[in-house]
């Protein structure tokens, strides 16, 4: 949030030059009254202008836009041409990307879409306001991942099972483990855990 003091020789004209700071209108920010002022004798003698503070308060589109703008901002960085769209969702911004060479955004196992994303979501709730979870995703491809990982739990049990020895997958992130324990929750003959240390902290499919 931003906030201003002006000063007018009314409450609305300070209130005018505070929103005129704030390149904002009514509707985006809060008033406070600091001081009602005084016309003074005549309307000149012993006058005292009127004085207030103005917040800026941020909304959840505030912040959805500067996100947008901040990733394509970085994308543009990277060497890549990338335009970002946005909806909201809950208490939620979902991003997408979508533009040529995006395989450079997303890296090695969506590593470099995770940091991005991490970063967009400090970008976006710097300023107070509401918090918003930012998910930031490049033309479908958490999507695909979650089904590969989906496949890969359900293949990963069956071996399990059939060997009659636990199955240790390699190192996910927390998201991707989530994905892999509630894939498997209600699969028979099976149970899963983490094990290890970040960023090696992995899934264990153990018989049982």
């Amino acid at each position: 949030m931003r906030t201003v003091e002006a000063t007018g020789r009314t409450i609305e004209e300070a209130v005018a030059a505070a929103l005129a700071e704030l390149e904002a209108d009514r509707s985006q920010v809060e008033i406070e009254v600091l001081d009602e002022g005084t016309k003074g004798l005549f309307g000149i003698i012993g006058s005292k202008q009127a004085r207030v503070r103005v917040t800026r308060v941020v909304t959840p589109e505030d912040k959805a836009r500067r996100v947008a703008s901040w990733l394509e901002e970085a994308a543009r960085l990277m060497g890549v041409d990338a335009e970002a769209s946005w909806q909201m969702e809950d208490e939620s911004i979902r991003v997408n990307l979508s533009g040529e060479g995006l395989g450079l955004l997303i890296g090695r196992r969506g590593q470099t879409l995770d940091a991005l994303q991490y970063l967009a979501g400090m970008v976006g709730n710097k300023d107070g306001g509401p918090w918003l979870r930012v998910l930031v995703d490049a033309e479908g491809y958490r999507e695909r991942r979650e089904e590969s990982l989906r496949g890969l739990a359900l293949r990963s049990a069956d071996k399990a099972r059939r060997n009659g020895r636990r199955v240790v997958l390699e190192p996910m992130n927390a998201h991707e483990r989530r994905i892999i324990h509630i894939s498997l929750q209600d699969e028979e003959g099976v149970s899963t855990y983490s094990e290890g240390v970040e960023p090696y902290r992995r899934v264990v499919i153990s018989p049982r």
